[in-house]
């Protein structure tokens, strides 16, 4: 009941959104679908939107590694205890990866993010260093749940490198296929956690989404799907796509499938929207399949899709960082965990007050 009345007061707002009376204004976009295959068929895709170049580079990380929350001394500490694969945004915090577990972490942005005031006495972390917190703590979607309920930091945002709001929320899945959505709402943390949440974009918050693809669902289906690319249009049609295309084992079909209905809800390079900053062109879009632990990765400038096998990479505790350069313009193809190169981990954004 307390559910279904939280739907109902939420579709009210997102029926406003749609009546043109209240449209919050995001800075980027993105999208995040998780695939729910048979036998454990089991892939999560994401977009990257942002309005330039994000510079982004493939970093794989070991066991082992000491890590600070780069929010000054009353930062959070922390040892990894799964290595992982991750792509950067402007090589200061982690945007995207799976770790060696499965477990996928997605950072998307949202404009409504507001974290709070930290009250000096919580641990702190930079939201540079929140998805890579995750990857390297957990190994399950339950897991992360039941630790971040506890709230065992605050989140700290600084501007980005470009000078704009960190404003991000984030989602994660595991190879069982469950699914939760992290996002600070009037500085309170707020998670929504199913199997059943296997899409995310960006703004409106996750409850008007989740009102929003209902109405869509009531009034559309194959019919009519809503086809621009604000955020609530690409959360419905994703929505539909992910569960229609077909449910299939054989690995290279559901590949296939997911990546059509990621580049379905992208928007082309160079697309922009005068006075609507919410829609940003995808610079690359990542599939994880969280089954075999291979992970994918799509750039919007590179004729070719190219793919890193988890299993050949060492994540044992001393091993070097590897990184692999996406940002100087080389085209890659294939399996291309052996040409990473040992580097210097970046240093997550800094949450110092000065």
């Amino acid at each position: 009941m307390i559910r279904r009345k939280r739907i109902t007061q939420a579709l009210s707002s997102t029926l406003a959104l749609l009546m043109g009376f209240a449209w919050v204004p995001q800075a980027k976009s993105c999208t995040r679908a998780v695939y729910l295959g048979p036998n454990n068929t089991i892939i999560t895709a994401r977009s990257m939107d942002w309005a330039e170049d994000i510079k982004s580079n493939l970093w794989v990380f070991p066991r082992g590694m000491k890590r600070d929350g780069a929010a000054g001394p009353n930062s959070v500490k922390w040892v990894s205890k799964y290595g992982s694969l991750i792509t950067t945004g402007y090589d200061v915090g982690t945007a995207d990866g799976m770790n060696e577990k499965g477990l996928v972490a997605n950072i998307l942005y949202l404009a409504e993010s507001d974290y709070g005031k930290p009250d000096g006495k919580q641990p702190r972390i930079s939201i540079g260093a929140w998805g890579q917190y995750v990857l390297d703590k957990y190994s399950t979607v339950a897991e992360t749940v039941e630790a971040l309920r506890k709230e065992p930091f605050v989140v700290i945002a600084p501007a980005l490198p470009n000078g704009q709001a960190s404003s991000l929320h984030l989602s994660i899945s595991d190879p069982t296929g469950d699914s939760a959505i992290f996002e600070y709402i009037g500085g309170k943390l707020v998670i929504h956690h199913s199997r059943d949440y296997q899409v995310m974009t960006n703004s409106p918050v996750f409850d008007q989404q989740l009102a929003l693809n209902a109405y869509w669902k009531q009034i559309g289906g194959l019919t009519m799907l809503p086809g621009t690319n604000r955020a609530a249009d690409r959360f419905v049609r994703a929505s539909f796509y992910i569960n229609v295309i077909p449910k299939t084992a054989e690995i290279k079909q559901a590949i296939a499938s997911v990546f059509g209905v990621i580049r379905g809800v992208s928007v082309p390079l160079g697309i922009t929207t005068p006075g609507q900053p919410n829609i940003s062109s995808t610079r690359w879009r990542t599939i994880a399949d969280q089954k075999n632990k291979i992970y994918y990765f799509d750039s919007a400038t590179s004729p070719n899709v190219f793919w890193v096998n988890l299993a050949d990479l060492d994540f044992q505790a001393g091993a070097p960082v590897l990184k692999l350069t996406l940002t100087d313009g080389k085209i890659y193809s294939g399996n291309v965990a052996k040409k990473f190169e040992a580097a210097e981990p970046f240093k997550f954004l800094s949450a110092i007050e000065k």
